[in-house]
């Protein structure tokens, strides 16, 4: 009700269920079911709900765009809780950080040239 705007990751939950640490967990949840029920209530209050590709949400560097794993830089694990980014030296905390570049991404803001995906 507070909001216009609903962004979520589209994630796979059969990559994830690969990660037998996560699979449990994963299925428990119901992933799908929750986007949905997300989408119902966003429609019934006329609020708008998106779903985004997660590539690079947890790689990406808020700040400055460049992304870990590319160009040399270590790719983050799971384990990588906090991180420091090589470029811009802006202290992330891994799901605030994701949180912020899923917002971005719904937003349209996602368009810094400093980004080279990888093919």
């Amino acid at each position: 009700k507070n909001h216009d705007l609903v962004v979520a990751e589209e994630l796979r939950s059969r990559n994830l269920l690969k990660n037998h640490a996560l699979s449990q967990a994963i299925s428990d949840v119901g992933w799908r079911s929750f986007l949905n029920m997300l989408a119902y209530k966003a429609d019934l209050y006329g609020k708008e709900f998106l779903t985004i590709d997660p590539k690079y949400t947890t790689q990406r560097c808020h700040q400055c765009g460049s992304i870990m794993g590319q160009n040399g830089y270590k790719k983050l694990t799971l384990k990588d809780r906090e991180w420091t980014c090589p470029i811009c030296r802006t202290h992330h905390i891994r799901d605030w950080n994701a949180a912020v570049n899923i917002l971005e991404k719904g937003l349209g803001k996602w368009q810094n040239p400093k980004i080279k995906e990888a093919a």
